[in-house]
């Protein structure tokens, strides 16, 4: 790989998103932010304003950027109901910031993506179902079909494309009243999962010795998947 690496990464401004554009521009990689709030990030970072919620603007707003090395797409939200109260709305806008703005960002930066790049994936730990939050994991469970779809694709490039499932982080989106009806169980493991844990496994998998890794998903949960 070249000794200046560019990522793009969705949802920079805060949470998992900042953690992991953090962790590789301390790496030394070259960083374009993604994120509806302006971002401010020591290194070779460069925000974009963008709106994932708008899946069709995303196109134009990365239509000027240089070839990307590696896509992050971290940008997210919860909304939480049992069946009987159910919103589509809810629905809706989590397919379009998890799975649209996944697909719409993919399709225009991966055809210029240099092979040996890297895609990966946000997904969460819920994706296999958990009471309260099925219209979060449906659009979860979604960016694994996608993946593993664009790993078969991409591997003649040698392009890998990998999901993240984190479980219960310490981010603003705990503490997001629309995931009120769910509140946050404490892991086996007895603490929140840090951002900055993700961050690093994000960076092995988007780093040189990922290269054999494709196709996967990685729990990180604290053990409450256990």
């Amino acid at each position: 790989m070249p000794a200046e690496q560019h990522a793009v990464v969705t949802g920079c401004s805060s949470g998992i998103g900042n953690a992991i554009a953090r962790r590789l521009l301390a790496d030394g990689w070259a960083v374009t932010g993604l994120s509806r709030s302006s971002t401010s990030l020591d290194g070779k970072f460069e925000w974009l304003q963008a709106d994932l919620a708008e899946p069709e603007s995303l196109a134009e707003s990365v239509a000027g950027l240089r070839p990307a090395n590696a896509l992050v797409h971290a940008a997210g939200f919860q909304r939480t109901a049992a069946l009987g109260a159910l919103d589509p709305s809810a629905l809706a806008g989590m397919f379009s910031v998890h799975v649209a703005a996944a697909s719409v960002l993919a399709n225009a930066l991966v055809p210029s993506m240099p092979d040996g790049g890297r895609v990966l994936l946000l997904g969460s730990r819920t994706s296999t179902g958990s009471p309260g939050k099925s219209h979060y994991a449906a659009t979860k469970a979604a960016l694994m079909g996608l993946g593993r779809t664009w790993a078969q694709e991409l591997a003649p490039r040698g392009i890998t494309v990998n999901v993240l499932s984190p479980g219960p982080t310490d981010t603003p989106m705990l503490n997001d009243p629309g995931r009120a009806a769910t509140p946050v169980r404490m892991p086996a493991l007895g603490a929140l999962v840090a951002p900055e844990d993700v961050a690093a496994l994000a960076a092995f998998l988007l780093g040189p010795h990922g290269k054999s890794i494709t196709g996967q998903n990685y729990v990180i949960c604290g053990g409450a998947s256990l």
